[in-house]
């Protein structure tokens, strides 16, 4: 059994950092990464998109040079070791052994810590209609921007909000896609609460990065319709218009976009402490100042320990990474408290505007709960929101216990795409918090695989 002292999952902004941090610290590192190569989400595919004109701006150039720092150190010797096309599939804590899956085939690797650099998932956004062929989550028109340069051809709707809408409708609009209607789903007030929230001068230079965008988008005939309210996705096989509160427009695709969550699949299905955060409305693991988890063995960098952005996520890598070579014996204690200094600097700026974001786009209650009750909620079992309902009164107190009257959250994606859902939905009837009703106790193995794969035969044998 290969033997690490710290064990990387996830290769985005913030397990570059960490990775490049500990190694240059002498802590041997091994990093696993679902993806082909360096980038995680927000920088996917980086490599292979460099000189594209629609990805120009922070996407090739901060993305590049993380990526770049990142095969540097791989190139040079220093304790790192990178496995791509990798998943984890189980953690066992105890024994502090990760069990992967490369090339169809388990192995076990011993840790001696593991740092979860997971990311985040885009928020679900259950509407009538979101089944519909042709109606996907912003976040997969980008992957398939960066990672195939496939850009939408006809009219083409963004409904939603949050900074990634302005971002996908710029990067959208330079590769000439259009016309795009961007259906902003913010309530009137929520501009005006944002700014008691404070952070616009400390968070000045993201702020005028996010109305560049929009000046942008604009400029490139950007159509915008404000405070919209019961988004429907309609159409004859697939979609073919979208509805809302006074109005409608034909699309050829319709992508949603309610921003961001953690995610805690791993950390919920290891038993960690998670906190639910009013701000930011999910769920997040529970995490000290170093990132470290409720269990010795596990920490917690990026996105995956709550939405701060890439900035962030590289910051709280960094600092991840130092922690485990104080833990390891490789720092004293005051040297590693030096050098996390301006790495807190950093995470202190980046996440300095956040909660102004949070409040500007915090999402409508019917996107946590949707309020027509034959919205599909569970994808997987093809759940309706209207059969959770009854459950809850029948006696669901939260997603776990709804399983004993529905197959929510037991399909393929392990509830990823229900499971706040239905807490939501489950707390509206019994008019109790999200956070009393829970979130779902995901097992392992985290990701579906064969009984094959898991014993680690060849694929023949199998």
């Amino acid at each position: 059994m290969r033997r690490y002292d710290l064990a990387i999952v996830g290769a985005g902004p913030a397990g570059m950092a960490a990775a490049v941090e500990a190694a240059s610290l002498g802590v041997s590192v091994l990093v696993v990464d679902e993806q082909l190569a360096p980038g995680g989400q927000v920088f996917r595919s980086v490599e292979s998109a460099a000189g594209d004109p629609a990805l120009a701006g922070e996407f090739l150039d901060a993305g590049g040079a993380l990526a770049r720092g990142f095969r540097a150190a791989l190139g040079a010797g220093g304790g790192i070791e990178y496995s791509p096309r990798t998943t984890l599939w189980h953690v066992d804590l105890e024994a502090g052994v990760i069990s992967v899956l490369r090339d169809r085939r388990s192995e076990e690797i011993a840790a001696s810590r593991v740092l979860l650099a997971t990311g985040a998932q885009e928020r679900p956004v259950p509407i009538p209609g979101w089944t519909l062929p042709g109606v996907m989550g912003a976040g997969a028109a980008q992957i398939l921007l960066k990672t195939a340069g496939a850009v939408p051809g006809g009219p083409l709707v963004l409904a939603g909000q949050g900074p990634l809408t302005w971002l996908l409708a710029v990067q959208l609009l330079r590769a000439g896609a259009g016309p795009i209607t961007m259906l902003e789903t913010g309530g009137k007030g929520a501009l005006w609460d944002a700014f008691r929230a404070g952070g616009l001068w400390t968070g000045r230079r993201l702020l005028t990065k996010g109305v560049g965008l929009v000046r942008e988008a604009r400029r490139r005939g950007l159509r915008v319709v404000r405070s919209v309210r019961d988004l429907r996705a309609e159409g004859d096989g697939r979609v073919q218009r979208v509805r809302w509160a006074g109005g409608e427009t034909a699309c050829d695709m319709l992508l949603l976009h309610e921003g961001v969550i953690p995610t805690t699949h791993v950390t919920r299905a290891l038993g960690l402490e998670h906190r639910w955060d009013e701000g930011q409305l999910c769920w997040r693991p529970v995490l000290d100042e170093w990132g470290a988890t409720s269990h010795g063995l596990v920490a917690v960098a990026g996105d995956g320990g709550g939405i701060g952005g890439w900035e962030a996520a590289a910051a709280t890598g960094r600092i991840a990474a130092i922690d485990a070579a104080w833990r390891l014996g490789r720092l004293p204690e005051d040297e590693a408290t030096r050098r996390a200094a301006p790495h807190r600097q950093t995470l202190a700026a980046a996440l300095a505007l956040r909660p102004f974001l949070d409040r500007l786009y915090a999402p409508a209650p019917e996107v946590l709960a949707p309020s027509d009750d034959a919205t599909i909620v569970c994808r997987c079992e093809e759940i309706n929101a209207g059969q959770v309902r009854h459950a809850a009164k029948l006696g669901a107190t939260g997603p776990n216990q709804a399983k004993a009257y529905l197959r929510a959250g037991m399909g393929p994606c392990q509830g990823r795409m229900c499971g706040t859902t239905v807490a939501a939905l489950i707390a509206q009837e019994r008019g109790i918090s999200i956070a009393e009703a829970g979130a779902l106790r995901p097992r392992a193995p985290f990701k579906p695989l064969t009984v094959g794969e898991m014993a680690g035969l060849p694929a023949e044998a199998e």
